[in-house]
């Protein structure tokens, strides 16, 4: 189990995290071994979640086992996937099951585990307040729905909300809801007209889970709605995987904001593409339904559209308007018994910080953070917030995903303990000219690198 970091009358820590999603799980598991690093991490659900009602049977992970809370930035942490694997005593099973991708409910309950064999992590302790008391040494104070403690520095990884569109969320119920909620309120939808909209992964598992239901549950007709041209697939080719490197994160951090915009935007199918697994499911369903089984009408594609608005509830059959965007001025209109939103997710909202927030630093609608994701803000150098996935403008599409996870957390991690770990090597992409000449001298063995300790 580790060593035994709780301290049960402490109310000071180096650091108290809000949320323990994988991020802050991620952050709390590499700390587990350092003990002289008193932490703490808190979380208003009252149980481990890690989007439960989207655990459709057979979806997997878009991501590489070793993108699990820890192995990339410490193989050795007892908090990897292999360590849970083996402490369930499966790991041989795993290996001969051969899974091309880990399956998602074997990750969540990974996630679950690493939480609860962590004493620093606490469930069911809702973060109300963040404040700064400036006299002395300076210290946070964080009052929870339970307590009150102080800390050196503050992390926040509150993770996101589901999102959907403004004008459809007057109608929100129990047959007009988020992909979130899929579980909880897709189950019986047998004979129903059901729309799904968003062209990504979520609305993928959603049409893929709904038309291949045995004939009994199955829905009357299933609409899956995207804005983009197609149904596009998720580029997990090699090269575009280097996007996913530290080293690029770093570079993304460097550019200027318009180009830090027009790249997320460019490159967005990296991550938010639909797994070509899943494409190929769909596609052969479709074929069965089509040709074999004899249900050719059940289900309809509408790429390149935008729904537009949408009327009815839970009373009455659902609206929705749609406008095609390759033809300017055509409207379409298609009825509904169920809407379901896979319209993506946006970051928390973070309003326990008000009591500082004219503090700290903005650039657009994100905090503004340094290179170890600690807020910029007027208050002493050595007393920091850090915010972990809440800034995807400024670190690019890796920040939201599981890939850079044990990474920025290890910088977080060296950053409270006053250390610097060294980093893998580069890309084998050039990616800044500034970095060419050093990065070649790394790559060619000719560099040098050196273990760091700086002030915090």
């Amino acid at each position: 189990m580790g060593s035994d970091n709780a301290r049960p009358g402490q109310a000071h820590y180096r650091c108290v995290g809000a949320g323990a999603g994988p991020a802050n799980l991620s952050l709390a598991s590499l700390l587990y071994s350092h003990p002289e690093t008193t932490n703490l991490f808190l979380d208003r659900k009252a149980a481990f979640s890690w989007h439960d009602s989207q655990q459709i049977p057979g979806t997997t992970l878009q991501v590489s086992t070793f993108k699990d809370l820890v192995s990339l930035a410490d193989p050795t942490n007892p908090f990897s996937f292999l360590s849970y694997l083996h402490e369930q005593g499966r790991v041989y099973h795993f290996l001969n099951a051969q899974f091309a991708e880990v399956p998602r409910q074997e990750f969540r309950n990974y996630l679950e585990w690493a939480g609860r064999r962590n004493e620093n992590v606490v469930f069911g302790e809702e973060v109300r307040e963040v404040d700064f008391d400036s006299t002395g040494d300076g210290r946070y104070v964080v009052r929870t729905d339970r307590r009150r403690v102080t800390a050196d520095n503050v992390v926040v990884g509150v993770g996101t909300r589901p999102w959907v569109p403004p004008h459809a969320r007057a109608g929100l119920g129990r047959s007009h809801f988020h992909v979130s909620e899929f579980l909880e309120k897709a189950g019986d939808v047998g004979g129903k007209r059901v729309a799904v909209i968003g062209g990504g992964q979520s609305g993928a598992e959603a049409f893929l889970d709904l038309i291949s239901r045995p004939a009994a549950e199955r829905p009357d007709r299933v609409s899956w709605f995207s804005r983009r041209r197609n149904y596009l697939p998720l580029d997990d080719s090699p090269f575009t995987n280097d996007f996913y490197m530290p080293c690029h994160s770093e570079h993304h951090y460097n550019l200027p904001a318009e180009a830090r915009s027009a790249f997320n935007v460019e490159q967005l199918l990296s991550s938010d593409g639909i797994s070509e697994v899943t494409l190929r499911q769909i596609y052969q369903q479709l074929y069965l339904l089509s040709f074999v089984t004899g249900a050719p009408g059940l289900a309809s594609l509408y790429p390149h559209r935008e729904v537009t608005d949408v009327t009815g509830g839970d009373s009455e059959p659902l609206h929705l308007t749609i406008r095609h965007k390759d033809e300017p001025g055509a409207v379409e209109h298609e009825r509904a018994d169920v809407v379901i939103w896979a319209t993506g997710f946006r970051p928390a909202p973070m309003d326990f910080l008000a009591p500082v927030a004219d503090r700290l630093e903005r650039e657009g609608d994100e905090l503004r953070v340094d290179q170890d994701y600690a807020v910029h803000w007027d208050g002493p150098l050595n007393r920091r917030i850090f915010v972990q996935n809440a800034v995807r403008e400024q670190r690019g599409l890796a920040d939201p995903n599981l890939s850079l996870n044990a990474w920025r957390s290890r910088r977080i991690a060296d950053r409270l303990r006053g250390v610097r770990t060294e980093e893998q090597l580069p890309s084998f992409v050039a990616w800044s000219s500034k970095a060419s000449a050093e990065q070649y001298r790394t790559l060619s063995g000719t560099g040098t690198t050196t273990k760091k300790r700086y002030r915090t």
